[in-house]
C-alpha cells in the first residue's frame, strides 16, 4: 500500500484533509449579450446552478439580458442568492431587463464596481466584451497591488479567452507582469473546477511587498 509522506494511506490522508470552504458571495463578470455559441449561454446557467447548489450568493451586474441573465435567473431558480448591482441609467426594464433576487441601485459605474467588489469573496469572468474585460483587469490589479487578496478567476468556455491569456504569457515574458503576478489569474474550463481551484487559492506577495523588500534589499527592478 502506498502511503502518504507523513505515513497515512492515501484515502486516511485524504479523509484527514479539511474540506475547502464555499465562498459566502461569488461576484460574476459576463456579457449582456448571448455571444454567438450556444455553449457561452450553457456555461452562464451551469455556473449559477453551481454557485446555488454551493450556497454562494451570486454577485452580478443586475437585469436579465445575455449570459448576465442566464447566471442570475439559473441561480435564483435553483434556490439560490442573488444580488444584482445596477446603476440607475441601465435599471429600466427596457434596458436591462427585469432583475431577480435582491437589487441594489447605485449611481454610477465608479459605484457599482465598489459595490460588487465589497460584496464579493471571489471573482469570475466569463466571456463578454470591454465592461467584462475591465472589471476583471481591475480586480487582477487591484490583487496586484495588495489591495484584496480575494481570488480571481476566468471561466474559459470554449476558449473564448485563450487569446487574452496569450496575451498575458507575453507580457510575463516581455518583463512587463512578474512571474508571481501572472500566478493570479485562475483558470478553469467548467464552473466547478473553477471555484475548485478558487477555493483552495493563495494569494502571492503583493507588488508594493516584493519592492520594499527588494528596495530595502539593494534594489531591483520595478515591473507592473
Amino acid at each position: 500500500m502506498t502511503t502518504s509522506p507523513r505515513g497515512e494511506a492515501p484515502a486516511a490522508a485524504a479523509a484527514a484533509a479539511p474540506a475547502a470552504a464555499h465562498f459566502a458571495s461569488v461576484c460574476v463578470y459576463c456579457g449582456s449579450s448571448a455571444g454567438d455559441r450556444p455553449e457561452f449561454a450553457d456555461a452562464a446557467r451551469s455556473l449559477g446552478a453551481e454557485l446555488a447548489s454551493r450556497g454562494s450568493r451570486l454577485v452580478y451586474g443586475g437585469g436579465s439580458v445575455g449570459l448576465m441573465g442566464a447566471v442570475s435567473t439559473t441561480a435564483h431558480a435553483n434556490g439560490g442568492r442573488v444580488l444584482g448591482v445596477i446603476p440607475v441609467a441601465l435599471e429600466p426594464v427596457e434596458v436591462s431587463g427585469g432583475s431577480v433576487g435582491e437589487v441594489m441601485v447605485v449611481e454610477d459605474m465608479h459605484e457599482r464596481k465598489a459595490a460588487m467588489a465589497a460584496a464579493s469573496d471571489a471573482f469570475i469572468a466569463m466571456p463578454g466584451g470591454f465592461g467584462t474585460l475591465e472589471e476583471l483587469l481591475e480586480m487582477i490589479t487591484w490583487q496586484q497591488l495588495g489591495y484584496h487578496a480575494k481570488p480571481v478567476g476566468v471561466l474559459n468556455v470554449a476558449g473564448y479567452f485563450d487569446l487574452f491569456l496569450k496575451f498575458l504569457d507575453e507580457s510575463t515574458a516581455r518583463g512587463f507582469i512578474r512571474r508571481e503576478a501572472r500566478a493570479i489569474v485562475v483558470v478553469g474550463d467548467t464552473p466547478a473546477e473553477l471555484l475548485d481551484k478558487l477555493e483552495t487559492y493563495a494569494p502571492p506577495r503583493s507588488l508594493i511587498e516584493s519592492l520594499a523588500k527588494e528596495n530595502g534589499g539593494g534594489g531591483g527592478d520595478a515591473k507592473k
